[in-house]
């Protein structure tokens, strides 16, 4: 097991848990080093952090899950706290891990720091809005871009990867806002469903999920009309919209010459570093309306930040109060992301403004604070 404390510059350490196979320690270095500056782009006071185990969750019980979080957290517990590092989930680690390691924290503490993990539960101390706010914040923040098109996003084809927590409050809150989500996916392929995703089928992707199977096939056989491709991306279907919402580099530079043949309105990187290098480069290289991770899926962290502040003043806000919050705060990342590519001459480009906006905040106070 890892925890990365990166920076406490403006605030502190504060990142996801991530338990999958695939974890690795230079994996959270870069993890922790991406949230340093996306958590600055949220305007809140919080540093970056990431952490995790190659533990993989898949296929185990509750009880080896639970006592998998206990052991984990019996030897984090020294370093964390409100006022220090303040983990939250991430891909692996959803409701129930965190119940399981705060439940732990607790015991091995003695006391109730609602506020050193963030993700719990309703019933003891989490927000209102936490398991939708990454998917929710990315749309609102794709909004704000579109606007720049004069593009509404109703009526559009969106293609969308996972069926985790990101991908369904993204599935979620585009298909409220009037676009037709036809994809999701997971290590076993892709559905894509021409019929678009409803309310019964975006609250099944929760059954996926808490299945523990991993696996996205079920899909077409509980729905017809849709259709399951085995060990195929989303990338390949036709769509105007396409979010990645799984996991680190599921976009490479083949998928996105694929993606820029059929001239689409925007690609949205919702995952965690979800494009590689390559695929970036060709988005911005073809001047692709592109939104870059640390922008667009800071509404989760953010949110977080607002469960933080929930906890340290022992209230609870309504829907509509974490909402508005969330949705100001994503304007904010869109146009100081915009506003500080326009300065350096850049134009519209999302990915370096982005980059310049959050390493000017974290670098102005690591000076004022006499790092140089």
């Amino acid at each position: 097991g890892y925890r990365v404390q990166f920076n406490s510059a403006i605030g502190p350490y504060k990142g996801g848990l991530r338990f999958h196979a695939a974890v690795k320690l230079d994996t959270l270095k870069f993890l922790g080093f991406e949230q340093t500056f996306k958590n600055a782009l949220t305007t809140l006071p919080m540093g970056g952090g990431k952490g995790g185990s190659d533990f993989s969750p898949r296929g185990k019980s509750d009880a080896e899950i639970m006592r998998f979080c206990q052991a984990f957290m019996s030897e984090l517990y020294k370093y964390i706290g409100p006022d220090c590092d303040v983990p939250a989930g991430d891909v692996g680690v959803g409701g129930r891990e965190i119940g399981y390691l705060f439940g732990q924290y607790k015991k091995l503490t003695s006391q109730f720091h609602g506020a050193t993990l963030t993700g719990k539960g309703f019933e003891f101390g989490g927000s209102i809005l936490r398991p939708e706010a990454t998917g929710f914040g990315a749309l609102y923040f794709v909004e704000h871009m579109l606007k720049t098109r004069n593009i509404d996003i109703k009526g559009k084809t969106v293609a969308i990867s996972g069926f985790g927590n990101v991908a369904w409050g993204a599935a979620k809150k585009a298909t409220q806002l009037g676009a037709k989500v036809v994809t999701i996916s997971g290590p076993d392929g892709y559905i894509y469903d021409p019929n678009g995703l409803d309310d019964e089928k975006i609250e099944y992707m929760l059954d996926l999920r808490n299945s523990g199977n991993d696996v996205c096939a079920p899909y077409a056989d509980k729905f017809p009309g849709s259709t399951f491709y085995a060990g195929k991306k989303p990338w390949e279907a036709e769509d105007e919209i396409y979010m990645t919402c799984a996991i680190q580099n599921e976009l490479n530079g083949e998928d996105a010459k694929k993606i820029l043949a059929r001239k689409p309105i925007c690609v949205v990187e919702v995952s965690n570093m979800g494009c590689t290098a390559e695929a970036v480069e060709a988005f911005v290289e073809a001047k692709q309306l592109f939104d870059p991770g640390k922008a667009v899926n800071a509404g989760g962290v953010g949110v977080s930040g607002l469960e933080m502040a929930q906890n340290s003043e022992r209230l609870v806000w309504t829907a509509e109060e974490v909402d508005t919050q969330l949705h100001k705060m994503m304007k904010t990342i869109h146009k100081e992301s915009a506003d500080a590519a326009a300065e350096y001459g850049l134009g519209y480009d999302l990915v370096a403004g982005a980059n310049i906006a959050g390493f000017k905040k974290v670098a102005e106070a690591m000076m004022e604070q006499g790092c140089f």
